[in-house]
């Protein structure tokens, strides 16, 4: 799959991560007309991002497999969250347990957090068992990776769907690459100020992309 072929209408659009930065760039390009359970939290390696998509969030975030890491700042404010890592699935959440409300000792607002990743894990399942085309956006993978989210896809989504995978290398534009892979378009985007730098290239490869 190339960048023409993911142009079109989408029913539904999420972010499979690995960082904030996927729901970021489509908040400044008005594409995220809601949250999706991966959107703010870190998910470094997509073979465990898709061990997570295969089982259906199932066991995701469990008292038991959790570990407090530290601290951390909110997205865009200074604001201070405690971190915590979901060593079961390697997902790290550094922007949902508030640190005026928690602390290292204790996660006081575990119940409110759950509910809220409840509610998008939901509507997440929901949407890929009935949209008609949903667009999966995902920052880091290898070619062997993508190639088993497609399968995990090809079996969690019920209809049609396209992947676009961005990889961070020493270029100095978008680099399509050819992996031969029926829905995933793979890119390359410059390594520097991943952050800032590249909006254009984000707003130039999603142009005409259209959610409905």
């Amino acid at each position: 799959m190339n960048l023409q072929q993911i142009k079109g209408e989408y029913d539904a659009v999420f972010s499979l991560g690995h960082l904030c930065l996927t729901a970021l760039q489509l908040r400044k390009l008005n594409m995220r007309p809601y949250s999706g359970p991966l959107d703010w939290v870190g998910t470094p390696s997509l073979t465990e991002l898709n061990r997570l998509l295969r089982n259906q969030f199932d066991d995701f975030m469990e008292p038991q497999n959790l570990r407090v890491t530290g601290y951390s700042t909110g997205i865009i404010t200074k604001e201070k969250y405690i971190s915590v890592t979901d060593d079961f699935y390697k997902v790290d959440s550094a922007h949902d347990f508030k640190a005026d409300r928690n602390t290292l000792d204790h996660l006081a607002t575990y119940t409110e957090v759950m509910e809220k990743l409840n509610r998008r894990i939901n509507r997440f399942l929901e949407k890929t068992s009935s949209a008609k085309r949903v667009l999966f956006i995902r920052t880091s993978g290898t070619h062997k990776e993508a190639q088993e989210l497609e399968e995990v896809l090809n079996d969690l989504v019920h209809n049609d769907f396209s992947v676009l995978l961005i990889n961070h290398t020493n270029v100095t534009g978008i680099v399509e690459k050819d992996w031969s892979l029926e829905k995933i378009c793979a890119v390359e985007l410059p390594d520097q100020d991943i952050w800032h730098s590249n909006d254009e290239f984000w707003k130039e490869m999603l142009v005409d992309v259209k959610i409905i």
